[in-house]
């Protein structure tokens, strides 16, 4: 077992778990604070989530909204990173054990800052992922990809119409941000892009549908907005399959039962899943040795000061956080992790300078507004009362975005590619191999024969 803090030292050591928007922005503001940061996550770089469907639909390429993270803290001095997933949170020893490859590695702390994020929730039926990938890491994104650009070149060799028509049904499920950008995209990349790429079809016939078991699209922006970007999706060519609850997944198809109560089959080879996040698994760890409670979606009720009950040095930010209803967006993340940093910081100078560490004032978070881009020149934006639709709104949302991508060069890749898209009907990024649509699924599968040799092995040695 290997330490990262083998090498002792009187300064105040943070861990950091995620190099997501809360732990990458909570590190950057301690640039300057007299502190040792250890940042800790599973994947070596830093994911811009928004933008994941873009790279799914050939727009960016993975490098322009993941840059690496050693990269970017690379000239912050007090900095170091980690590379492991974090299994194990040790409160009272104040220590993080993460695990990369069967090597473990033990980081000590003085304040622990967790932001690890969310995963894609399948509401219990996880076996659904199989057949209906979701979008929260760039494996899925590229996986996604090779699956729609795949169900195009199969049904450029398929005769049979039935075979053609469920190869060319594209149908995503959730209509919140995630589902409405990706739909618009799909029809975008059907019904401009790929125009007159194949011979034996008209990519124009690829059917979109869009399906929740909400009563509107893009609930979290009301009704209003909801209904007019509808009405946009629908112009566009996208099928809106609302009040719609999927039961079943296949190879084929889903299955939906709608609010009568009757069940409907979709023939489909490409399903996108956006329907739901689930926290991640670490929180659990954190409510069992603080006593917090924990929400439906496995987020950890924080107090004020956004720390665990009885642990003033373990804050937790973004995803993983329930606290006066605040949204899972990347804005509550970059808030949190920034103020996570600055009562830190306020509390080693304190004790720097031999005097009394203030009190905390309570998190408040600053309500920036919500966007959503449906198609070019489309979107919907919503602050505090303002609601804007159309050309306006579609600025407002590449301003926001560009300024959030990390570094100068991502930022000029991003409007560049988003430059050629936008004003003509080319991307760049429609790059796809077979290997990205089944390694997910063959690594799963490896990781279970793994797990029966393991249990075969005990079994073995318990009955000798």
């Amino acid at each position: 077992m290997t330490s990262t803090t083998a090498t002792v030292t009187s300064r105040h050591r943070v861990a950091v778990i995620g190099s997501g928007f809360g732990g990458l922005f909570a590190t950057k503001a301690l640039r300057r604070a007299k502190v040792d940061v250890t940042v800790i996550d599973r994947t070596t770089h830093h994911l811009f989530q928004p933008l994941l469907y873009q790279v799914a639909t050939g727009i960016l390429s993975e490098g322009e909204i993941a840059p690496s993270t050693r990269m970017v803290l690379k000239d912050q001095p007090n900095a170091t990173v980690v590379l492991g997933e974090v299994t194990t949170l040790n409160l009272s020893a104040r220590t993080v054990t993460s695990v990369q490859d069967g090597r473990p590695t033990v980081t000590e702390y003085d304040s622990l800052i967790v932001s690890a994020g969310a995963q894609q929730s399948y509401f219990g039926n996880d076996h659904f992922a199989e057949h209906a990938p979701g979008m929260k890491t760039i494996d899925d994104a590229l996986e996604l990809r090779g699956r729609i650009l795949a169900a195009f070149d199969h049904a450029e060799l398929a005769t049979d119409p039935d075979e053609r028509a469920k190869l060319l049904t594209f149908v995503v499920v959730g209509a919140g941000p995630t589902g409405v950008e990706m739909a618009g995209q799909l029809t975008e990349l059907a019904h401009r892009t790929l125009v007159g790429a194949y011979r034996n079809f008209d990519t124009r016939d690829a059917r979109i549908i869009l399906v929740d078991a909400a009563a509107t699209v893009l609930p979290p922006f009301g009704t209003n907005l909801g209904t007019k970007a509808a009405a946009v999706l629908e112009k566009l060519g996208v099928e809106i399959r609302l009040g719609s609850t999927v039961t079943d997944v296949d190879a084929d198809g889903l299955t939906v039962r709608d609010t009568a109560g009757e069940n409907h089959r979709i023939d489909a080879v490409c399903k996108v899943w956006s329907a739901g996040v689930a926290a991640s698994p670490l929180g659990a760890q954190l409510a069992e040795q603080s006593g917090a409670e924990l929400d439906r979606a496995g987020r950890i009720a924080v107090e004020e000061d956004l720390t665990v009950p009885g642990h003033p040095n373990v804050f937790v930010v973004g995803d993983m956080m329930s606290r006066d209803r605040l949204p899972g967006v990347a804005q509550v993340a970059i808030q949190g992790g920034c103020y996570a940093a600055k009562q830190i910081t306020y509390q080693v100078k304190a004790l720097a300078e031999d005097r009394p560490v203030p009190d905390r004032t309570p998190f408040r978070y600053r309500d920036k507004g919500s966007m959503a881009i449906i198609a070019r020149f489309k979107a919907v934006t919503k602050i505090g009362r303002l609601e804007l639709t159309g050309f306006l709104a579609w600025v407002l949302w590449l301003a926001v975005h560009v300024v959030y991508v990390v570094g100068f060069r991502s930022r000029l890749a991003t409007l560049l590619s988003w430059t050629w898209t936008l004003l003509g009907s080319w991307r760049g990024q429609l790059t796809s191999t077979h290997q990205q649509i089944t390694a997910r699924n063959a690594i799963a599968y490896l990781h279970y024969l793994e797990r029966r040799i393991e249990d075969t092995d005990t079994e073995v040695a318990q009955a000798s």
